[in-house]
């Protein structure tokens, strides 16, 4: 049975270190993706800074991809950019679900994270009238 997720949440990527990060549910985007920078590859390796929004003060927290690849996404106004893509985890109402995210430099954006629609098939159904069910739901398991 599907989950009723809001327009905007919180999540946790425990793969990158992150928690409670703010997400927003866009059904109009396929892909997901989330804030970083300083992208850099070295010997086959794909290295990018991550930050938690929950502590802005604190350093990137740079992580490493040996597995990735690279994407054309167009953007809400058009433009087509070549992201990196990579295979993570996110953390949505207590449970653990596989989602690939393409890298981007979201800093003018209100929400690090774009959740896409390849993400939300079969598992989630969106209701715009709702916010942080998610985290809500997991706040009250505590």
């Amino acid at each position: 049975m599907k989950k009723t997720i809001g327009r905007t949440d919180r999540a946790s990527f425990p793969d990158l270190g992150l928690t409670d990060i703010p997400i927003k549910i866009d059904t109009g985007a396929y892909t997901s993706s989330i804030h970083c920078n300083n992208l850099k590859v070295e010997n086959n390796v794909l290295y990018a800074d991550f930050y938690d929004e929950n502590l802005p003060r604190s350093k990137p927290k740079t992580v490493s991809f040996t597995d990735f690849a690279t994407k054309k996404v167009k953007s809400s106004n058009g433009v087509v950019q070549n992201r990196f893509k990579i295979k993570s985890n996110v953390k949505l109402f207590g449970k653990v679900y596989k989602i690939a995210l393409t890298l981007a430099d979201r800093k003018k954006m209100r929400n690090p994270v774009l959740i896409g629609r390849k993400f939300l098939n079969k598992k989630f159904v969106v209701d715009t009238e709702f916010k942080s069910l998610s985290y809500k739901a997991e706040q009250n398991e505590h």
